[in-house]
């Protein structure tokens, strides 16, 4: 791994905003940080962040596996390893200063652990080449209990105000303690609509870095189309989000 790499994964309950706080996030570190080497990942078969970002993705992670894995009985595993490495880098779209790669969603109904094993060696390949890894996970605790994502540096934890939103917060930050070696770890309340009733400092042990209201501006840009890049600076997601990067030492 780059010295200094850090490696943020955003995780929780569907349907929290999840994505768009990952988008918000990678715009902050691109315009914040010209000079570094930064990679989105889209880690979730829903493949939001793209859209978000404003990315059209040709060949995505489980593509490269797929292919890879027709050819593993004619090539040896170190000439597979290196053609996985040149693949990777060669799918990614490089645009607005930083690089994305889409773990992509599967053809048939069913596990999806296969693609899940692959971007866990993924994460370990190219984490060493960026200086920044943003990792919009997958809905739920699936890729944190598999350990996909057992070396990231930064938890950061999405929910709304709903009981289920915060419970599923609360398993993800108990799995996360055993099994994935994170340095720092916080929970964004997003889409709080009485963000006046919260009042606790912490949910399961995570401090509360951020409470984000209803956003107009975020909702307007949506239905337009547009990518995070267009969202006004004084969004209430980008404010959120500067917040919690600020607060876990990232900015």
């Amino acid at each position: 791994m780059r010295l200094g790499a850090k490696i943020i994964a955003v995780a929780g309950k569907g349907g929290v905003g999840k994505t768009s706080i990952s988008a918000a996030a990678l715009r902050l570190l691109v315009e914040s940080r010209p000079e570094s080497k930064i990679l989105a990942i889209d880690a979730d078969p829903a493949v939001g962040l793209s859209t978000a970002l404003g990315v059209e993705v040709a060949e995505t992670l489980d593509d490269i596996r797929k292919s890879l894995s027709s050819d593993a009985k004619k090539t040896n595993p170190d000439e597979l390893i290196a053609e996985a490495r040149f693949r990777l880098f060669d799918s990614m779209v490089e645009t607005r200063g930083f690089a994305f790669l889409a773990i992509g969603r599967p053809e048939t109904a069913g596990c999806y652990c296969t693609a899940n094993g692959y971007l866990k060696e993924v994460i370990s390949l190219l984490a060493g080449d960026f200086d920044y890894v943003v990792i919009d996970g997958e809905a739920g605790i699936e890729q944190i209990n598999r350990r996909v994502m057992e070396k990231v540096t930064h938890l950061l934890l999405i929910t709304d105000q709903s009981r289920k939103g915060m419970a599923v917060v609360g398993t993800i930050k108990s799995v996360a303690d055993e099994l994935v070696m994170y340095e720092k770890c916080g929970v964004v309340i997003n889409r709080a609509t009485r963000p006046e009733l919260i009042t606790d400092p912490d949910i399961a042990g995570a401090p509360v870095l951020a409470v984000i209201g209803a956003d107009e501006k975020q909702t307007r840009n949506d239905v337009q189309g547009r990518s995070v890049f267009d969202l006004p600076e004084d969004s209430n997601v980008m404010n959120g989000a500067r917040e919690a990067l600020l607060k876990l030492e990232v900015l």
